[in-house]
């Protein structure tokens, strides 16, 4: 039998993904623009949009970095808007476990759950840095055990609140004026060094009992997160064969914590490009890539990853042979660091090399080398190929325009997909997010 793919939209907008140079390209905070690409995605009948979210502009030696000049509005302003203007697709959104707290976070979640009728999710993201810590009271840096160990803490104690209230809590009994039963809400306590919670949950059980959580940290804690708490990892693993690898390292470990194949999607970003021909989709993908990644774009990413000034350096030649600068090694955390840039450097310059690719170039193979690159047909093949031999469940396409990135994949790949029988030909009437990604019967605390 063959196994059902499954496909997220990826609303793009906050990285160099977007090419905002484009004429026909619109606006990335006008509700319009978030309107028409929700309701083109529940056109392709995805089973689910899927909005990033930053908590601070981005800047670049002092100036707020071109690709965020459009800023990035509240992601859980944006899907309560969606959740009006559509029907069946689910709405997920970026949310750092970080900057937040259990509660208030769970309970706008559950909120957002019960307006969609059961189509919520939560991207839970941990944030490492000071630059982002510096908006926030209690800011600073946290290393990468502890941002796990706080991300795990949190997800739990979501799922406790959520479960908090019985499915049966409510009887609205007029004729005996009882409203609640008696033990109808559980008393969540919790004290640790992260968080204090002393309080009854004052948000019902939810349509879906909780919200879907897809979880992208590609790291051994990352993926002990996934295995714990997440419905969908967001990976960025795209070669077939690393791909294929990453699914079983991943579906191996649900069997420790009681879960099934299935209890866990994988769903990796992934672009694409299409043409009448390969040749045709091959030149357009060239083209895309060249807006994509400016040359001062190039020599942004290059700055960032050695901390030097570049801009002397031409884009179209070859990788400076300088050293970083990692500051002191015998600083907190900076010999971990120093080694960790030097490789970095060492693996970029090796791909270089080998490819023999300058500045610009090797930042396109980095950031805006396609996924998927060739006739309609072709794409579709690929897309089924990942799935059937479990490469992935299915993938998060991400488009390169605001709002039409999707238009494209919806107009000419989706079909293909349903002729190989593999893709929906419509939404189950009434259908929870979990329920249309088939893992709805994850238990809803752990």
């Amino acid at each position: 039998m063959s196994r059902r793919i499954h496909l997220a939209a990826h609303f793009p907008g906050v990285n160099n993904t977007t090419v905002w140079t484009d004429p026909t390209a619109g606006s990335q905070i006008d509700f319009s623009s978030f309107e028409y690409f929700a309701r083109n995605a529940e056109r392709g009948l995805f089973d689910y949009l899927f909005l990033a979210e930053g908590l601070r502009l981005r800047e670049h030696r002092g100036r707020i970095h071109d690709l965020d000049v459009l800023g990035r509005p509240n992601t859980l302003a944006i899907l309560a808007a969606l959740a009006g203007v559509t029907e069946n697709i689910g709405l997920v959104g970026t949310l750092s476990t970080t900057f937040n707290e259990p509660y208030e976070l769970a309970r706008q979640l559950a909120t957002l759950d019960h307006l969609s009728n059961g189509r919520a999710g939560w991207n839970a993201v941990t944030s490492s840095d000071a630059f982002h810590g510096a908006n926030f009271r209690r800011g600073g840096f946290l290393d990468h055990g502890d941002r796990y160990r706080r991300a795990a803490e949190f997800a739990g104690l979501s799922k406790r609140l959520w479960s908090s209230w019985r499915e049966d809590a409510i009887i609205a009994d007029a004729e005996t004026g009882e409203f609640l039963r008696r033990d109808a809400v559980e008393q969540v306590v919790h004290t640790s060094d992260l968080f204090d919670i002393d309080a009854r949950f004052d948000v019902p059980r939810s349509p879906q009992n909780r919200p879907l959580i897809v979880q992208a940290g590609d790291s051994a804690d990352g993926r002990d997160f996934a295995t714990a708490h997440a419905d969908v990892i967001f990976s960025l693993h795209t070669e077939f064969e690393d791909a294929q690898e990453f699914y079983r390292d991943v579906k191996g470990r649900l069997a420790a914590v009681g879960r099934q194949e299935d209890d866990l999607k994988i769903l990796p970003a992934a672009s694409f490009v299409l043409g009448d021909t390969l040749e045709e989709a091959r030149e357009r993908s060239r083209e895309i890539a060249l807006a994509q990644v400016r040359p001062e774009t190039a020599i942004t990413y290059l700055e960032q990853v050695w901390n030097r000034d570049f801009s002397g350096y031409d884009p179209d030649g070859p990788l400076p042979d300088v050293d970083p600068d990692t500051g002191s090694e015998s600083a907190q955390g900076f010999a971990n660091r120093h080694a960790a840039v030097r490789s970095r450097i060492a693996k970029l310059r090796e791909v270089a090399e080998t490819e023999k690719l300058s500045i610009r170039d090797l930042i396109i193979r980095l950031t805006a080398n396609h996924t998927f690159v060739g006739t309609p047909g072709q794409v579709a093949a690929d897309i089924d190929r990942y799935v059937q031999e479990r490469a992935t469940d299915g993938f998060t396409v991400v488009g390169h325009l605001t709002p039409h990135g999707l238009d494209e994949f919806t107009d000419r790949v989706i079909p293909l997909l349903q002729e190989r029988g593999t893709y929906r030909e419509s939404y189950e009437e009434g259908a929870t997010l979990r329920e249309t990604l088939g893992v709805a019967g994850e238990p809803v605390a752990i």
